[in-house]
């Protein structure tokens, strides 16, 4: 089951341009899995180490891919509208159709 949310967040990130940014892994660490209270497989963990952040978002089940997707994407650019609009200069790091990310 876990290999399972492993590939559905995988396509995601490809779907959404940061597969090459975003860095994705999987663990059996139980140690990791006491400090961040997981007590359901699988889990999906969002972890920042620049900033020491680390926050459970899903354990227990596999969402849905539109509702990672929209999960990442207000992590990385705020709201989804943002991503929505993307292409077309709405999302604030492109400036013309095509020149997003």
């Amino acid at each position: 089951m876990s290999q399972e949310l492993f590939s559905r967040t995988s396509e995601i990130l490809a779907d959404i341009g940061l597969a090459d940014v975003v860095k994705i892994r999987e663990t059996d660490d139980a140690a990791y899995k006491m400090e961040l209270g997981i007590t359901e497989n699988p889990a999906l963990c969002i972890e920042e180490e620049s900033i020491e952040f680390r926050d459970v978002i899903f354990q227990g089940i596999i969402p849905e891919k539109a509702e990672i997707k929209s999960l990442l994407v207000s992590i990385v650019w705020g709201e989804e509208s943002s991503w929505d609009s993307c292409g077309t200069g709405g999302c604030g790091s492109c400036s013309t159709a095509g020149g997003c990310h």
